[in-house]
This record gives C-alpha cells, structure tokens and sequence, in this order.
C-alpha cells in the first residue's frame, strides 16, 4: 500500500479550510496554493515580489518535509489576479526553479484575499537517493 502522508505548516487557513500544505503520498508530493503568508505571524506583504519570495519560504519548508528540494519539483503553477505583476516576479522564480525547470502554467484569477497577489502550487516526485 502506498504511503500517505499529510504536512501542515500551522497555517489558520488549513483548520478554517480543512486541508493540508502538502500531501505525500508515495513518491509523489502535492503542495497546496501557497501564499505570501508569513504563517508565524499571518502577516503579509503588499509587494507582489516579497509575497512571491515568501511562498517560495513556505513552499520549501513543505518540500524539505517530504524529503525533497525544488530540484524535484515536476510542475508548477502561478496565480495572479493580476497578470501583469507577474514578470516582477521571474527573478525569485528562476532562482528555486532555473536549474531544474519544471513544467509551468500561469494564470491569471482572483484569490480569496484581496492582499494576495500570488498564489503558487507545486507537485514534485522524490528521488531515490
């Protein structure tokens, strides 16, 4: 039987919600639309650049508990409710995912908070190793 596992990040929209940050289940690894959120504090940032860095923080703590890096991310999605902010953001993405280029979508949609300007969802496989 495969391996399921749920990780959460102490996110209050994960309870208010009712999912995970990431799910592993074998040596797949599913993480949840991530925002700028600094979920110690459930603060953030007005900037679209500094929201982008922070998702990517909260993404690679997920990551690094299911045993993984952004080198195993396989695909990645962007969602911006405004598409014009997004090329800002290229610099901070090409850092995690430049040396590893997973698929990519962005689209361009509202999210559930007017201060989000970013929301980033990756699914990766671990590699043995």
């Amino acid at each position: 039987m495969t391996e399921r596992r749920y990780i959460l990040s102490g996110s209050t929209f994960e309870k208010q919600i009712g999912y995970a940050r990431a799910v592993v289940d074998g040596d797949w690894v599913h993480v949840s639309g991530t925002t700028g959120f600094d979920y110690a504090t459930m603060t953030i940032s007005d900037d679209v650049v500094e929201q982008a860095e922070q998702c990517l923080r909260n993404i690679g703590v997920a990551l690094a508990q299911a045993d993984c890096t952004f080198a195993d991310v396989v695909r990645v999605r962007y969602l911006l409710p405004d598409p014009a902010d997004f090329e800002s953001c290229w610099p901070v993405l090409l850092r995690c995912f430049g040396e590893a280029p997973p698929a990519a979508t962005m689209m361009g949609c509202a999210l559930s908070d007017k201060r989000m300007k970013i929301e980033i969802e990756v699914t990766a496989r671990r590699t043995a190793g």
